[in-house]
């Protein structure tokens, strides 16, 4: 990859992937159904293909990476195999994977597909990286448990393999994601795909009866004290004291954009945003920050053109951050509570600009709508015209008034996803600039049926949206989260 170290962004569904591409990634990494180590996430399936095949026609040059990333067993293989027709279908440019029994079968089903080796095949040493690289592996997803010494010297003795690492996101208590808690909890394994991030959940400290009365060591070694998640009373986890260490439980979220020039110097080829079960504006926005970085890193702008873009990070929903491993392994044992979160909330996407005959056929329809409204009220009885205004004056939303044709104004498709109010400021966040404050009055929601103006909208509601500010393509509608409170973790159903 010479100097150009690549980006790559993660992607839950094709929605994700095409913010991936657009908010600057090179790469984004997707997993398709039952074959991925997040099965929650929506993944890939049916004919979903062709749109991703759209996307990367769209973009050209950004690489499609396919996580098939679990631990096989026999049925699983036979699964693969009955589905490879349906692989072919994308556009793949390399498989992520752990388990080399089933390299063989890609390389000769895929030969034109690299093999990228899973972080959870914890891959942390020179001598591993090499048996990996005679298996037909191009590049090495390193494990998180590596620092930046150990990556230099990884790339000083296998100069000529490639190395990703993870620069962003959530990390496991668990070595290289192996836990078993989640099977544990609520039977649903990690290794298969379907963690519940139990390390996230709230435990009370009490003790174990049993082991209180058995106990004959010192308190911190004993295993008197134990854990009880507090939706599962009577369910002990024992909790350990090491010699530098104590075995719980939620780790800090990663973050090493202000560290990139030593990834690079270490020899990093490839910086990995974790994140496909992250909504779409946390891809968007995370991975925005960091191209704008490696841009800045490689001398494309200013750090002082970067510096926005790469504050925004404190807007996406996080927790508090450490760099890891990295530099000293204990950043990575500190531990932090409760879930992430963001004052914002993604209350829109923006689609294309309406314009042209389009936008005249909204217009005409918003007229004849109200012009048919305006006869009806004409014909009515005097007392009954006098009750419907009245009644109007209380529900102002039954209100007929189309929009008016503005100079210098831009109508786009609206999506929205929470609610947005005409007499709210918003914001809107794009590839090109960090955010751009909207006051009321400087924006309208209409619908896009009826061309009429409304005084809100939400999910389910088709509408546009008017306003005096041009838009880049990929655009983002944001308002603050009514629900947000400085401080204090809110519990986001897990």
């Amino acid at each position: 990859m010479g100097n150009q170290i690549e980006l790559l962004s993660p992607a839950g569904n094709v929605e994700k992937l095409a913010y991936a591409y657009a908010y600057g990634a090179d790469a984004a990494y997707i997993g398709l159904k039952k074959f991925s180590l997040r099965v929650k996430a929506d993944n890939f399936y049916e004919d979903e293909y062709k749109k991703v095949i759209e996307l990367k026609n769209r973009y050209p040059g950004k690489r499609l990476h396919c996580a098939l990333n679990i631990s096989f067993h026999d049925e699983e293989i036979d699964a693969l195999k009955a589905n490879l027709d349906y692989f072919r279908q994308y556009p793949i440019d390399a498989f992520i994977v752990q388990d080399i029994g089933i390299v063989p079968l890609l390389q000769k089903e895929f030969p034109d597909a690299q093999l990228h080796l899973s972080t959870q095949a914890s891959c942390v040493n020179s001598q591993a990286v090499k048996m990996y690289k005679s298996l037909g592996f191009s590049r090495i997803v390193l494990g998180r448990e590596i620092s930046i010494e150990q990556i230099k010297r990884i790339k000083d003795s296998v100069p000529d393999m490639e190395l990703e690492t993870f620069v962003h996101g959530a990390m496991c208590i668990a070595y290289a994601g192996r836990c078993l808690m989640s099977a544990y909890l609520t039977g649903r394994s990690a290794q298969s795909g379907f963690c519940s991030h139990t390390c996230r959940w709230n435990f009370n400290l009490k003790e174990d009866p049993e082991a209180a009365r058995a106990a004959s060591k010192e308190l911190a070694q004993s295993g008197i004290l134990v854990l009880e998640e507090e939706q599962r009373k009577g369910e002990y986890f024992p909790v350990y004291e090491g010699e530098d260490f104590t075995a719980v439980l939620s780790s800090k979220d990663l973050r090493m954009i202000e560290h990139l020039a030593d990834l690079r110097d270490a020899g990093i080829d490839s910086l990995k945003i974790e994140g496909r079960m992250k909504s779409v504006y946390y891809v968007a926005m995370v991975t925005r920050a960091y191209r704008k970085a490696l841009d800045a890193l490689e001398g494309k702008i200013s750090q002082e053109e970067a510096a926005p873009f790469i504050a925004e990070l404190d807007n996406v929903a996080h927790r508090e951050s450490t760099t890891g491993f990295y530099y000293n392994k204990a950043d990575a044992d500190k531990t932090t509570s409760g879930a992430s979160d963001s004052k914002y909330q993604l209350a829109a996407e923006i689609g294309r600009q309406i314009a042209g005959e389009e936008f005249e056929k909204l217009w005409t329809e918003g007229m004849n709508r109200y012009k048919a409204y305006s006869q009806e009220l004409e014909n009515m009885h005097p007392a009954a015209r006098e009750a419907r205004l009245k009644d109007l004056e209380i529900h102002t939303d039954r209100r007929v008034i189309p929009f008016e044709k503005k100079e210098g104004w831009y109508m786009y498709e609206c999506t929205a996803m929470n609610m947005i109010k005409i007499e709210d400021d918003i914001e809107f966040v794009s590839p090109d600039f960090s955010s751009l404050t909207v006051p009321a009055g400087e924006w309208e929601i209409i619908s896009s049926e009826t061309g009429l103006k409304m005084n809100w909208v939400c999910d389910g509601h088709p509408a546009v949206i008017y306003t005096k500010y041009q838009l880049p393509r990929a655009s983002l509608l944001r308002t603050l989260d009514p629900d947000y409170v400085e401080g204090k973790i809110r519990d986001t159903g897990r």
